[in-house]
């Protein structure tokens, strides 16, 4: 970046007024430590099968589970960001977000099976550790931890609030009722 547009970014104010830069910064920072696993965000799809069951743990924002708010997550700006435990033989149903980019990566895992479908296609791919896939908007996804061991995901969202998921209409979960958070 040139000096210019370095100063000219400084002359924009980025620094809430108020604060210092390290106060300011030190609000953006999510330790590991005080993360908690919540197995709680997708319960009610567990909770119709056991098969559904998975934890969501939030660093930015609150991703589409559905959860309202995350006092200990960093406020979401422009995207989310999550880690995903996803136990062996467990799934994340078929689902699409309409108004977003959904990003998995694979941090541990070595046969998870991701299905897509759109336009009256499907397709599926089996992803391995560190692999990734980007899921454009309007394409309906899910995904099956076929390993022997629980698979470790992150999951990005392309945006500071989704809009909530839906399902095939032809999905079981698409008649189940979600927990107003």
């Amino acid at each position: 970046m040139s000096t210019g547009a370095v100063e000219a970014v400084a002359a924009a104010g980025v620094v809430p007024d108020g604060q210092s830069l390290a106060d300011w910064l030190a609000t953006r920072i999510a330790r590991y430590e005080t993360r908690t696993l919540d197995w709680d965000a997708l319960k009610f799809q567990a909770d119709f099968d056991p098969k559904y069951r998975r934890a969501q743990m939030r660093y930015v924002g609150t991703g589409g589970t559905g959860v309202a708010k995350d006092a200990n997550a960093v406020p979401a700006e422009h995207f989310t960001f999550s880690t995903m435990v996803l136990p062996a033989g467990c799934e994340g149903p078929m689902h699409v977000h309409r108004d977003v980019e959904e990003v998995f990566f694979i941090v541990r895992g070595h046969r998870i099976r991701m299905m897509f479908e759109a336009e009256g296609e499907r397709w599926e791919s089996v992803l391995g550790e560190r692999d990734l896939v980007s899921v454009p908007p309007g394409v309906y996804r899910g995904l099956i931890n076929e390993g022997l061991e629980e698979a470790l995901m992150c999951v990005m969202l392309g945006t500071a609030r989704p809009e909530r998921p839906t399902y095939p209409p032809d999905h079981p979960l698409a008649g189940v009722r979600r927990p107003q958070t």
